[in-house]
């Protein structure tokens, strides 16, 4: 009888062997499916790095190409004026609020600064 034992423990084994061999199997085409997918990451990574660069020098020899003065007025100027066209004072003394119809004096000033201001 332990021959028989040892026989059906060698055989259940071996179906154990031969499952843990497929689960192999498959977690070396996936991990060959990773190491594919991370290669091609990186060459595009690298073609990305090398297009920003190029971009970055293009900016920057533009930059040397224009005039080296800046406009006086930015961002913030811009939102001021937005903020005026769509009916909001922008006058610190009326900050905020609904203009009525008529144009307000003091918004107005911040528009056209005299030459002592700039």
């Amino acid at each position: 009888m332990k021959k028989k034992e040892i026989f059906s423990q060698v055989i259940h084994m071996e179906e154990r062997i031969g499952i843990l061999h497929d689960e192999l199997g498959e977690l070396k085409e996936q991990l060959a499916m990773l190491i594919e997918e991370n290669q091609a990451l990186v060459l595009e990574n690298q073609h990305l790095r090398k297009r920003m660069e190029e971009l970055e020098e293009k900016a920057s020899s533009k930059q040397e190409k224009s005039p080296k003065s800046h406009p006086p007025f930015g961002e913030g100027y811009d939102n001021l004026a937005r903020l005026y066209q769509e009916g909001f004072h922008i006058c610190s003394m009326h900050y905020g609020t609904l203009r009525t119809d008529e144009d307000c004096l003091f918004c107005l000033s911040f528009f056209n600064p005299t030459k002592e201001e700039e």
